[in-house]
C-alpha cells in the first residue's frame, strides 16, 4: 500500500508515526488496511509514550527487553533505535541492555523494571509477585502502571509484527545491527527487502 492511496485520517496517523520515528513504519502501513485499528493504536501509543512519571528511555528499554524475550526482532530493533533517537537514551547503555542485571550502568530501579519486562515477555509468562515487590521499592503505583502499559502494548505489537514477519526499515535495522550484540539480536524473518 502506498501512502497516497490511504484515506486522509490514515495518512495523518502515518505522518504522526513518521514525525516521531523519522521514517514510515511498515507495521503502520499494514495496520492502515484497518483504519479504525490504526487510529486506536495511534491513541494507545501516544498515551503510553506521552511524557509521564517514567523516564522515556527506560520505557523503550522495557519495550526492547519485552520484545526480545518474546522473539520479535522487528520491535526489538525499533525500540532500541527509539531509545536513543527518540528518547535521548545512551547508545552505549542500549548496547548493554541485555546485561542489565550485572552492568553497573543500570540502577536497581532499572534492573527491577527490566527484570519484569523479561519475565513478562517470556512465554509462558514468568512474572511473579516478587517482581512487583521489587518494583514497589523503586516506583510509584503510577510508574508501575506505565511499565505495565509498555509491556502490554508490546504484547500486541510483538504478536502483530512477528506473525506478519513485518519487514524492517533501514534505520532501525542499521541501528540494531551496529548497536545490539549478535547473540541477542539478528533480523531473522524481518530482514529488509
Amino acid at each position: 500500500m502506498q501512502v497516497e492511496d490511504l484515506p486522509e485520517a490514515t495518512r495523518e496517523a502515518l505522518e504522526y508515526a513518521q514525525g516521531i520515528m523519522g521514517f514510515a513504519p511498515n507495521d503502520v502501513l499494514t495496520m492502515a488496511h484497518w483504519p479504525e485499528l490504526l487510529e486506536a493504536m495511534e491513541q494507545l501509543v501516544s498515551t503510553i509514550y506521552r511524557p509521564g512519571e517514567l523516564d522515556p528511555a527506560l520505557k523503550r528499554m522495557i519495550a526492547t527487553i519485552t520484545s526480545g524475550a518474546a522473539g520479535c526482532r522487528y520491535c526489538q530493533a525499533h525500540t532500541a533505535h527509539g531509545a536513543v533517537q527518540m528518547a535521548g537514551g545512551d547508545a552505549a547503555k542500549i548496547a548493554k541492555v541485555w546485561e542489565f542485571r550485572t552492568d553497573p550502568m543500570f540502577s536497581d530501579a532499572e534492573r527491577a523494571a527490566l527484570d519484569l519486562a523479561l519475565a513478562a515477555g517470556t512465554q509462558p509468562n514468568a512474572a511473579t509477585d516478587e517482581h512487583f515487590r521489587e518494583l514497589e521499592k523503586h516506583f510509584s503505583r503510577r510508574q508501575i502502571m506505565e511499565i505495565m502499559g509498555v509491556i502490554g502494548l508490546f504484547g500486541f505489537l510483538n504478536r502483530w509484527n512477528d506473525t506478519l514477519a513485518t519487514e524492517l526499515e533501514d534505520k532501525p535495522f542499521e541501528f540494531a545491527s551496529e548497536t545490539l550484540p549478535g547473540d541477542v539480536w539478528e533480523p531473522g524473518r524481518h530482514r529488509p527487502g
